[in-house]
């Protein structure tokens, strides 16, 4: 599902649709949530780069892979996808739900104590 916001389209994917494609090796997932969230847990393999400094430019090159903004719940994920549009990269897609409806889909998730 697409929905329109501020800046452009943001494509909703379930927790299921991402974690196939990731572990596909087609999606890139970046987590916009801050340190102190994601050490506490996280999605397996996602990169981090939290939206209080988020730049477009930061982000890493997701090599062909389509980029997959994820947060707590979905809200800061769609922020990231408004900012990189706004910036004028392709990014439109971001985990509906985040690490909540992943971690309710029974995926994987991990944290800095192991």
């Amino acid at each position: 599902m697409s929905r329109l916001f501020g800046f452009g389209r943001v494509r909703d994917l379930s927790a299921e649709e991402v974690a196939a494609e990731f572990a596909a090796g087609r999606v890139m997932i970046v987590d916009v949530r801050e340190e102190r969230e994601t050490a506490r847990e996280r999605i397996p393999g996602t990169a981090l780069l939290p939206l209080s400094r988020f730049d477009p430019a930061a982000l890493p090159d997701p090599d062909g892979r389509e980029v997959v903004f994820s947060c707590a719940t979905g809200i800061r994920s769609v922020r990231a996808s408004e900012i990189a549009q706004a910036a004028g990269l392709p990014y439109r897609s971001h985990l509906a739900g985040g690490i909540v409806a992943w971690k309710a889909a029974g995926l994987p998730t991990e944290s800095e104590d192991g």
